[in-house]
């Protein structure tokens, strides 16, 4: 930790200049000569958040800081820096009202280094924040998976130039890790469990998501367009190089949410979102599918939207004990067609109201081992009693195969 000077004020404990360019603020004052980290209190955070310079870092010391209220950071170019995951603890359960944790309306951030506990809203939200860096991180909720916990651990949107990486979140009510809205993202080396959907990219286009954990969540990875929002045309996700399995808890999102539609079980879904590669995964032990492949299901007016899944390559994947005990709406389907679900299912779905049926341009280029079914469901409106399955698989062209997202800060 950089030596500094503890400037004394009675809202802002801690403040320092560090040199040109760059500010440090911490709570403790490492010229004492037995200096070790001291606690902060919370309107001390706060009013640091408040009162540091764009390019400045604020350090958190080791210890639990107890919060009844959010926290805000509108200040470019700032770190927010603890003392590591399991050493600087931010505990929200006093938290009144329901807001985020935390939220980041600034460019050029970095928050790592700490544990976020038991927010009653989302973990850490940002939003129009340009080249976001969420390093290093813990969301969670301390009670296991319940309805009444915050919708999302990290949850960066309407932004670009995305990364997050080495972050773990547990007990979220909708998504664990979500993307929203959203151009050129990164997300790897992360763990997500024990949330509703594990890792979600929504309505955003270029995004990896890579060398994660993705276990025991309702739905391991999704990757979802909706209608009715600024930005729809999600497109050009890449899936790769994750571990993906045992995603059987329970779904626990709140009703009326989109999440809570997912069926327990399942280790990828793609809805309604264009060109996606799934590759080099290993998915296990998901029990009502590995890959889910549908439409958005529900009535639309949004005339933008195409709720078709399309131009998605699978290929290279390991599939293990999947399909063995389908949840949901899928329970009954596979009930008719013999009880188990195969490794890759579609729905089949391809025409909406006022349009012509379409080749979706799904290319699986997996061994005949990898067992597949499309639904066969047609056109709208969708209903199981048009189910004319088929384990044929579709013969569509591969195009160009998506190139690799890249970040300026990322370094």
């Amino acid at each position: 930790m950089l030596r500094h000077v503890l400037v004394a004020g009675a809202a802002i404990a801690g403040l320092v200049a560090c040199g040109p360019g760059e500010q440090n603020v911490d709570a403790g004052d490492p010229l004492a000569a037995d200096a070790t980290p001291q606690t902060m209190d919370a309107a001390t955070l706060q009013a640091l958040l408040i009162s540091v310079e764009e390019g400045g870092v604020v350090e958190l010391p080791e210890g639990t800081i107890e919060l009844v209220d959010g926290l805000s950071l509108d200040v470019n170019s700032v770190t927010l820096r603890g003392a590591g995951q399991d050493k600087t603890i931010l505990d929200f359960s006093g938290q009144s009202g329901a807001g985020e944790g935390l939220l980041i309306t600034s460019d050029d951030v970095i928050v790592e280094g700490f544990t976020m506990r038991d927010t009653k809203g989302d973990g850490i939200k940002s939003k129009g924040a340009d080249r976001i860096t969420y390093r290093d991180l813990t969301v969670e909720w301390s009670g296991g998976p319940d309805e009444s916990n915050g919708a999302y651990g990290v949850y960066p949107v309407e932004s670009s130039d995305v990364l997050v990486e080495r972050v773990t979140v547990r007990g979220a009510s909708d998504a664990g890790i979500y993307v929203g809205q959203s151009d050129n993202i990164i997300v790897r080396d992360s763990l997500a469990e024990f949330n509703v959907a594990g890792i979600e990219i929504e309505n955003s286009t270029r995004a990896d998501v890579y060398n994660n954990t993705v276990t025991n969540n309702t739905g391991g990875v999704l990757v979802f367009d909706l209608p009715d929002l600024p930005k729809i045309g999600g497109h050009s996700t890449r899936v790769f190089g994750n571990q993906i399995f045992d995603n059987n808890t329970r779904n626990f999102a709140p009703p009326g949410n989109i999440v809570a539609s997912v069926p327990s079980g399942t280790g990828i879904i793609v809805q309604a979102n264009e060109r996606v590669e799934i590759f080099d995964n290993t998915l296990t032990d998901n029990r009502t599918a590995h890959i889910l492949l549908v439409a958005y299901a529900p009535e639309f007016t949004d005339e933008r939207y195409n709720p078709l899944p399309r131009d998605i390559y699978i290929t290279q994947n390991v599939y293990e004990n999947g399909g063995y005990e389908p949840q949901g709406d899928l329970k009954m389907l596979a009930m008719l067609m013999g009880g188990d679900l195969p490794d890759i299912v579609s729905d089949g779905v391809n025409a909406w109201p006022g349009h012509e049926p379409v080749d979706l341009g799904l290319v699986i280029d997996e061994p005949e081992t990898v067992s597949y079914v499309s639904l066969g469901l047609g056109a709208y409106p969708l209903d199981p009693k048009n189910l004319s399955p088929t384990d044929q698989r579709p013969v569509s062209a591969l195009g160009e195969r998506l190139p690799t997202v890249e970040l300026s800060h990322d370094k």
